[in-house]
């Protein structure tokens, strides 16, 4: 069995980590590189890095960031936001980006997954998905949550794996930064009907919703932010309980 992943999320704005509660009310969190290099030498099994505003700005992510980080963490990284092309992956995977994370742009242009997956492999292609539930069902959001789609998560996450998706980031805004533990039910669903790593986002607030996500959850690898950034849960400390509650973690 693969290990489970623990991967802490660093959400990008003006050049700073910045963490929120339900993708609103942002407060900073430190230097981005600095804390890459820190979670990296804490044994964290990826990064991310998503800049939160750049769909919803229109500009194009920060380049020499990721030049910047890859200069200084050894561990694999991916980079998200205002990915809109092909050229966009060329310029991260060049400026050293392991993978790249798609949302919006795929939404609007599914096609964008396939050409991803063709030029440059799966397992350099996620499809972030941010959902909510609403009357109608998990809905999936665009621009960092500011607009409702009429797409089903469970229906977008089946098309994007069917199109090459190499892995599936699925935040639930509802469970965002409220630190109630993840979207468990939602995730069990995701990870049963898909062929792809689930990566669960959204919710973590202590060590047992680590270990829910991945036994509930079923999940792949499981991300968080503000646990981390503000010193509430080190990550060795985490590994080293989800070891002794018998999850496959490296250590």
């Amino acid at each position: 069995m693969l290990a489970k992943r623990i991967i802490p999320c660093l959400d990008i704005k003006n050049g700073q980590t910045v963490k929120g509660t339900n993708f609103i009310n942002l407060r900073e969190a430190g230097d981005p590189v600095e804390l890459g290099q820190l979670y990296s030498g804490q044994g964290a099994d990826e990064l991310v890095y998503l800049d939160i505003t750049a769909s919803h700005e229109g500009r194009k992510t920060f380049t020499d960031l990721v030049k910047r980080i890859a200069a200084c963490i050894n561990i694999p990284f991916t980079v998200g936001g205002g990915i809109h092309e092909l050229s966009d992956v060329e310029r991260l995977l060049n400026a050293g980006a392991d993978k790249v994370s798609v949302n919006s742009a795929a939404i609007r242009n599914p096609q964008l997954i396939d050409d991803i997956a063709q030029h440059f492999g799966s397992q350099v292609c996620v499809v972030a998905i941010d959902a909510r539930q609403t009357e109608k069902g998990w809905k999936c959001y665009l621009n960092g949550g500011r607009v409702e789609t009429e797409k089903d998560l469970f229906n977008w996450a089946h098309e994007t794996n069917e199109r090459g998706a190499g892995e599936i980031l699925f935040t639930s805004m509802d469970h965002d930064g409220v630190k109630n533990g993840y979207a468990n039910k939602a995730l069990a669903i995701l990870s049963d009907t898909l062929t792809i790593p689930v990566i669960a986002s959204g919710g973590a607030g202590n060590k047992q919703h680590f270990k829910d996500a991945f036994t509930q959850g079923k999940a792949d690898a499981a991300l968080a932010a503000s646990v981390f950034h503000f010193g509430e849960i080190p990550i060795p400390e985490l590994k080293a309980y989800l070891h002794t509650e018998g999850i496959n973690v490296r250590i």
